[in-house]
């Protein structure tokens, strides 16, 4: 595949994010053979052919350069043709750190490292190279917020997630409507058979989930990431939980991704008060954001945190055992700060145009049953957009006489 040629615009980008960052001298991006992902993103290198170790130094005022292997001048030439930067050949291991030197020595620079591998979707710079621009001289902090700068969405992100989130309600519609009549009439219902209702649906919009995606019955629903598959395919029974975790992208844009709940016929208060300490959880994170995100200084662990006392205080917090939630983008679980300070304590901050799940969670295995609530929410500058309804109660599936827009309605919260 021919790689597409580096304008000026990438390091344009680069030097505008650093002015708001006053105590860097600069960010120093490192590669080799593809070990951080970030780089040919940041640098808009697309599917280019590397095979030596390159460093590009983005002063935050001043003319970048390139420190790149001799016998890779030419490719770089073509990839970097128009751009204004300095080419600083090298050979010799030795003519690298001189070279290095003489470009970050005595400086602060960023690079994709974090501290104590915190947050390991930034942490890419091998302990080596770590060991070799400190070396010379350079004093190494994390570019973690800086890279979030470059994940924000577009207007068309946006439309193309809401198209992902309108197929996404339209499959868990049909998912459950299909449990709630298979229950009424006396039809096994299994999860592969549910889950191939949700595949059609999304391949019939023309999107794509990557893989397939989570039906769970029972104690299934424990499992936070099961997927059915092979002997994996429980037949619903009366009396048991149901959790869809459903998911899906137009290719090249933003996931939705959602998690609704059900039970067959009425839960017993053990699974309904499991479901109130879950959904209260949602909700303080959701005021979290409401009250702080706008300015642009909440952290990600801090949205955790709420959510995670609510379901500690309901003595359930052995029970919640992943972060409240995750960056979405692209990739579904995105490069993004996360709501988390139970996997990582993360310390980046959340900023307009980036995108998070909010998806708390309690799976007592030992009980039998599984319950999350995922929403996902769009940071603006006025605030969190929420880009996908929210559940309001369990569906209550398979009794009789009950219609499915009865049953979907109060899920919804919605009058009769």
């Amino acid at each position: 595949m021919t790689s597409p040629a580096l304008t000026t615009d990438p390091l344009r980008r680069i030097q505008q994010a650093l002015q708001s960052a006053p105590d860097l001298d600069g960010w120093l991006i490192y590669d080799f053979r593809g070990l951080n992902p970030h780089a040919a993103t940041l640098l808009g290198l697309g599917e280019a052919f590397l095979t030596r170790r390159y460093f590009v130094w983005v002063p935050r005022t001043g003319r970048p350069a390139l420190l790149h292997h001799r016998i890779e001048g030419g490719n770089w030439r073509r990839l970097l043709s128009g751009a204004d930067v300095d080419f600083m050949p090298y050979s010799a291991h030795t003519e690298l750190d001189a070279r290095l030197a003489e470009l970050v020595g005595g400086k602060t620079v960023a690079m994709e490292y974090s501290p104590q591998a915190a947050v390991p979707y930034v942490s890419y710079v091998d302990a080596g190279t770590m060991e070799r621009v400190r070396g010379v001289g350079a004093t190494v902090v994390t570019s973690a917020d800086l890279l979030q700068g470059f994940l924000a969405w577009s207007e068309d992100d946006l439309a193309a997630h809401l198209r992902a989130v309108d197929v996404l309600m339209r499959a868990k519609d049909l998912a459950f409507e299909a449990i709630h009549q298979g229950l009424q009439v006396g039809t096994p219902v299994t999860e592969l058979g549910v889950q191939a209702v949700i595949t059609r649906e999304i391949e019939a919009a023309g999107m794509v989930s990557g893989h397939p995606v989570n039906v769970s019955f029972g104690v299934n629903a424990a499992d936070s990431h099961y997927e059915p598959g092979g002997e994996l395919n429980a037949t619903l029974q009366p009396g048991q939980c149901v959790l869809i975790d459903l998911w899906a992208q137009e290719p090249g844009r933003p996931f939705g991704d959602v998690t609704w709940v059900g039970h067959a016929g009425e839960p017993g208060e053990e699974y309904r008060q499991a479901w109130t300490a879950v959904a209260a959880a949602r909700d303080a994170a959701l005021m979290l954001l409401r009250e702080r995100s706008a300015s642009g200084t909440l952290e990600g662990w801090e949205v955790d945190c709420a959510a995670r006392q609510i379901i500690d205080d309901a003595g359930l917090g052995e029970h919640f055992t992943h972060r409240l939630g995750h960056s979405l983008g692209v990739q579904i679980h995105g490069a993004g700060s996360n709501l988390d300070d139970l996997e990582t304590h993360d310390t980046r901050k959340l900023l307009p145009g980036l995108s998070v799940t909010i998806e708390p969670g309690v799976y007592p295995a030992e009980r039998g049953y599984g319950i999350r609530s995922e929403v996902d929410v769009l940071l603006t500058a006025s605030g969190p957009r929420l880009t996908t309804p929210v559940q309001a109660a369990p569906f209550v599936l398979g009794q009789a006489g009950e219609s499915w827009a009865a049953v979907r309605a109060r899920g919804l919260g919605e009058p009769e």
